[in-house]
């Protein structure tokens, strides 16, 4: 049996980077819906004071969460397929 050092290695590599990546994003998410909870806390009773800051949160966190879920599915189908 002989193995192939050096695929193994890229294999471990790209697995590593994808990980931290896809965690990063996460945590982007994350960061990008605590912003919009505080936006629209200080806004409190202003009105609609800061609404369009909120809407840029929350769309900025539906962005990573679904970069996220596509990488998860993606890795799904090439584990099923």
């Amino acid at each position: 049996m002989n193995i192939k050092w050096n695929a193994l290695a890229q294999t471990a590599g790209i697995s590593f980077g994808i990980t931290v990546a896809v965690v990063t994003v996460f945590a982007l998410g994350i960061l990008a819906l605590s912003r919009r909870e505080a936006v629209l806390e200080a806004a409190g009773g202003a009105g609609s004071g800061g609404t369009g800051r909120a809407n840029a949160a929350l769309a900025g966190a539906t962005v990573c969460f679904a970069a996220c879920a596509a990488v998860v599915v993606y890795g799904l189908s090439l584990i099923a397929g």
